[in-house]
């Protein structure tokens, strides 16, 4: 008997969350905000290819668990920094080769070798150091809003600040 109420609180909770997606017209993100998060996904070291796969999957997360007391755009970046996260210690424990470079711009574009040495200066900070930094610079978090989304006291969020753009500057 046990087993078959499980199944039925599977299933109401299936129709709830079915009637929640065929309720929404619109996306959960603007384009303003559906671009930054996807500029937080690449620059977490989500490859090019699995980009709108996690776009998905937060919006998936948005109509299961509707972000409270905060902005949509800092709950999106939110997820996306644990998504890419996620991705990067799943990689990790596979063994994986580094992550290949989308290339979203032609190589006679100006500022190709800045972009190149940004982002390989990003792939050498540890994880929390470069989410922290793409947080604040990229998606333009504020450092308690940094805090709330990693969980950690916002004098940390500073010391990963100081320390992730002294890191940079040294592999720059």
């Amino acid at each position: 008997p046990q087993y078959r109420r499980a199944a039925r609180e599977r299933s109401a909770a299936e129709r709830r969350l079915n009637r929640r997606m065929q309720s929404r017209s619109e996306p959960f993100l603007s384009g303003a905000d559906a671009a930054r998060v996807r500029r937080v996904l690449y620059l977490n070291g989500m490859p090019a290819e699995e980009i709108e796969d996690a776009m998905q999957e937060i919006e998936l997360r948005a109509i299961q668990r509707p972000p409270r007391g905060t902005s949509r755009g800092a709950w999106a970046c939110a997820v996306a920094t644990n998504l890419a996260l996620d991705r990067g210690r799943r990689a990790a424990r596979q063994r994986r080769h580094p992550l290949a470079e989308p290339r979203a711009w032609s190589e006679d574009t100006p500022g190709v070798e800045l972009r190149d040495a940004l982002r390989r200066g990003l792939d050498g900070l540890d994880a929390t150091l470069r989410a922290t930094i793409v947080l604040r610079f990229y998606a333009d978090l504020t450092i308690a809003e940094i805090a709330a989304t990693m969980d950690v006291p916002v004098g940390t969020v500073k010391s990963r600040l100081h320390r992730a753009v002294s890191e940079l500057r040294a592999l720059l």
